[in-house]
């Protein structure tokens, strides 16, 4: 059966979500390395819920655990070195409770991945063609001819110029851009529910970057997947979010739909990040500030909150028990015991 793919709307604003049963659901997911050496509790009571067709996206600065939360939805983690707790559920399937011949079934078909770098993700010694063929071939059963007749028909979605000549190239032989968009075609040859994309535009030049996530979110929409989006880029998340989780040491800390996080922050760290972003319409002015200290040792993290080393707002309280989740508006969600302090000054709404 060949596969249809039509893309004509080239939008980018944020949509609403059928109100249907719950696409992902994750309740207080932990992951726990274990070593020798140490232990280290890289995701730490992550729980959130995203509709079908809605774009998440997960934000914060690096080792805060969005990788990590990926790839636990993905069960990609080391066996013999993750420890993993919590529910996960995506559609119909319970991931924790999938044994790994289920889980060979899973992905690709119903979750799928984009990795942050193509390079490593993708094969060297087979073409494009022929990966993107055996997705299609395992999942679907059908033949080496209509799995690269299908790997061609998904080339000329992603945009590939010379789509017969790429087919039989190898990832050394195209550019960052190509094989990004390859990934692409790969990771949705078999029109998956949910699309996970790892920092899929980190190693790409600015003007490329721009060009895939236009391709991501009209493909998105097009083709009504989930998409969860992990960057820590706000513009990336203003452009293609409808919601927005922050994350910092292995929690969620601020959690809403895009234009409450980004225009009406309510956790000192959200607001931190705004303000040492360039925003447009930004007065040159103004200075950028950056955020003192740095990300806590995930070895030996601080009691309480573990934002209040760096946060201007602290006080005793914080530093003695872990804030929990505070309403702040509906759908709208802030770990801080000083919710509703004045903050620094969001970015104008047209920015998001």
């Amino acid at each position: 059966m060949a596969l249809q793919f039509s893309v004509t709307n080239a939008e980018l604003k944020p949509h609403a979500a059928v109100a249907r049963r719950p696409l992902v659901e994750v309740k207080d997911l932990k992951v726990k390395f274990v070593s020798r050496e140490a232990t280290v509790q890289a995701v730490n009571g992550v729980s959130f819920e995203m509709a079908p067709g809605e774009v998440l996206c997960i934000i914060g600065e690096s080792g805060s655990g969005k990788s990590v939360t990926m790839r636990a939805l993905m069960r990609l983690l080391p066996r013999r070195r993750a420890v993993l707790s919590g529910a996960m559920r995506v559609g119909d399937y319970n991931i924790r409770a999938l044994s790994e011949r289920q889980l060979t079934q899973v992905r690709g078909s119903t979750i799928s991945m984009v990795f942050q770098e193509p390079m490593t993700a993708l094969d060297p010694v087979y073409t494009i063609g022929a990966q993107i063929a055996e997705t299609v071939i395992r999942h679907e059963s059908c033949s080496y001819k209509a799995g690269m007749a299908r790997a061609l028909e998904l080339l000329q979605v992603v945009k590939v110029p010379s789509p017969e000549r790429r087919l039989k190239a190898y990832p050394h032989e195209l550019s960052g851009g190509l094989r990004q968009r390859a990934m692409i075609a790969l990771a949705l040859s078999c029109r998956p529910s949910l699309l996970l994309a790892d920092e899929p535009t980190t190693a790409l030049d600015a003007t490329v970057q721009i060009q895939v996530l236009i391709l991501l979110r009209k493909l998105q929409k097009e083709l009504g997947m989930g998409v969860i989006f992990v960057t820590h880029d706000l513009g990336v998340a203003a452009q293609i979010a409808d919601k927005v989780a922050v994350m910092y040491a292995g929690r969620i800390v601020e959690y809403g739909n895009v234009r409450d996080v980004l225009i009406r922050p309510s956790h000192p760290y959200t607001m931190a990040m705004l303000a040492s972003t360039i925003h447009a319409g930004q007065s040159r002015d103004k200075e950028i500030e950056a955020i003192p200290g740095s990300p806590p040792d995930m070895r030996r993290l601080p009691p309480g909150c573990s934002f209040a080393p760096r946060c201007r707002y602290a006080d005793r309280g914080c530093t003695s028990a872990v804030p929990p989740p505070t309403v702040v508006a509906p759908s709208h969600l802030a770990c801080c015991f000083n919710t509703g302090r004045p903050g620094q000054a969001a970015p104008q709404e047209e920015s998001a």
